[in-house]
């Protein structure tokens, strides 16, 4: 299987406004903060560029919320569209933030818009930790990425750069928020286990029903193992335990090849952020059955695991 070397390709292109110069400073990441109706007078600007999120269309209200008054998404949905009605005039703010002169767009955001609007690989990433779900979406073509994140669908940052920061960008994407608390996991950095016990477990914990983790580990028992070889019974009730009460985030990476009219995907990468930092569960087979690998990862591996599926949709 091709991979991709997240480490050293191409400079950012002219095209996506790394500037005219060719040096460090120029191939750097840019970021701009953008509000939503800015991006999308932006977007309107750099030829009508589509956006890679679309906004729902107001909820009708219902005779029951007529009666009985309003529901939760209701009521997030009016909150939400009284936040964007009251921003600023998007023309206005971009020209005088010198994003856009004389009705044309600055090009280095021109460039990142249309790259989100036309790349060779999407890369979708959704993330959540310490109570803040983020969005963030990744789009490459040539020597370039454009980058677009939000957390509340209000407030944008809109970022370009060469391929070869991407592995930063990634790093930055998957950082532990400093409102989360690390410390001692009950989870070995390395364990392999039937994936119908992790299953089992883990809709067992969810329930209430902790008290089956001992009969669910005595029915597969010597199928978990770590690099040491396998655990005991006991040892396996308290990491199955700990993969449930110390879940406080979660991180799901999915890689896509859209450069057809049909859009294939080719990879998805999913983490579970433990009391110690981030696990990476990769599901495969043994012998014919099912399994899940659970495995200790920093911020910075994300790159690694994402390039051979980058290199897969290249191929």
């Amino acid at each position: 299987m091709p991979t991709i070397d997240l480490t050293g390709l191409t400079p950012l292109s002219a095209a996506a406004g790394s500037g005219s110069d060719g040096g460090a400073l120029a191939a750097a990441p840019r970021r701009i903060g953008l509000t939503l109706v800015e991006l999308q007078h932006a977007a309107r600007l750099a030829g009508g560029a589509p956006l890679p999120f679309d906004i729902a269309e107001p909820q009708a209200a219902d005779p029951i919320q007529a009666r009985l008054g309003q529901s939760p998404a209701a009521l997030d949905d009016e909150s939400f569209r009284r936040a964007v009605a009251a921003l600023h005039d998007p023309a206005e703010s971009l020209e005088r933030r010198g994003l856009v002169t004389a009705g044309a767009l600055d090009p280095g955001l021109a460039g990142a818009i249309g790259l989100l609007a036309a790349p060779r690989l999407a890369l979708d990433i959704d993330v959540a930790m310490a109570g803040v779900q983020a969005k963030v979406w990744h789009r490459q073509e040539g020597g370039a990425v454009a980058s677009l994140a939000t957390v509340d669908g209000i407030v944008f940052e809109l970022g370009w750069f060469a391929t070869d920061a991407w592995a930063g960008e990634l790093a930055r994407v998957a950082a532990v928020s400093e409102e989360v608390e690390l410390g001692r996991s009950a989870v070995p950095s390395y364990v392999d286990l039937p994936f119908e016990l992790a299953d089992a477990a883990a809709e067992a914990s969810g329930s209430g029903r902790g008290d089956l983790l001992s009969v669910l580990a005595a029915r597969h028992g010597g199928a978990v193992r770590t690099h040491s070889g396998p655990l005991s019974d006991e040892a396996v009730v308290g990491v199955l335990s700990a993969l449930a009460s110390e879940a406080q985030g979660r991180l799901r990476a999915l890689v896509a090849d859209v450069s057809g009219a049909q859009v294939d995907t080719v990879g998805v990468v999913s983490w579970t952020l433990l009391a110690d930092g981030w696990r990476a569960l990769r599901p495969h087979h043994e012998g014919g059955v099912l399994r899940l690998e659970v495995q200790a990862m920093a911020p910075e591996d994300l790159a690694l695991l994402v390039a051979p599926a980058l290199g897969e949709a290249i191929r």
